[in-house]
């Protein structure tokens, strides 16, 4: 890889471990003050998809920012409200896991954290491009998205088979945006590099967590 690929990559996954650090930081500081629980009453109050759409617009919005824009702070901008953004979302996911399964959270953690470093170990040293999982992972979102919208709207469940399915679409898509790291992202994008791979950490996190719950019930 030639010079300003190596830097591009360093400064990538710099910026991944600053987002995850900064997210790690936020969720200690709720939970530590009462914030959180300012938190759970606020999320109770609104109907979970208007939460949703709100993630989804915050998301699209902060990805579009970043990729497009022409001064680096504004990409940082996008990256830190990103990670906020989710750190608020994971609040009542991580309240509910702890109530039920003490560790819940530690343990998603650490098996998130193998996940993503044997997942990029993968991506480093296969030398595939991994192009091909890009389809599975636009057309796993958008039909994980419907399952999600209809059983809120019609009080289904999606139990645990959903949760493992989910966990494998962000390690697919964990791969595919490693690819695209090593070989085709604009090396002056960086900091929209980071913000991609955290949103696919944040998937598996967010899965592991609610497939660990799921089997303490």
């Amino acid at each position: 890889m030639g010079t300003s690929r190596n830097t591009f990559i360093r400064r990538t996954y710099l910026h991944l471990a600053g987002a995850v650090a900064a997210f790690v930081a936020l969720e200690v500081f709720y939970f530590h003050t009462t914030i959180a629980s300012r938190i759970l009453a606020r999320v109770a109050q609104v109907p979970w998809l208007a939460v949703l759409g709100a993630m989804m617009i915050v998301g699209w919005l902060a990805s579009r920012t970043a990729w497009r824009a022409r001064k680096t702070r504004w990409a940082y901008v996008a990256l830190a409200s990103y990670v906020v953004a989710k750190s608020l979302i994971f609040v009542p996911l991580f309240h509910a896991a702890e109530r039920d399964f003490p560790g819940a959270t530690q343990s998603a953690a650490v098996v998130t954290l193998l996940g993503f470093l044997g997942l990029t170990g993968v991506a480093f040293w296969s030398g595939r491009d991994f192009r091909f999982l890009a389809v599975l992972v636009r057309w796993g979102m958008m039909l994980a998205l419907i399952a999600i919208v209809a059983g809120l709207l019609f009080g289904f469940r999606l139990g645990t088979g959903f949760s493992v399915a989910m966990v494998g679409l962000a390690g697919a898509a964990v791969l595919t945006d490693t690819a695209k790291v090593l070989r085709r992202y604009p090396t002056h994008r960086h900091v929209a590099a980071a913000l991609e791979l955290f949103s696919s950490v944040a998937l598996m996190l967010w899965y592991l967590v609610r497939l660990i719950r799921q089997g303490q019930r």
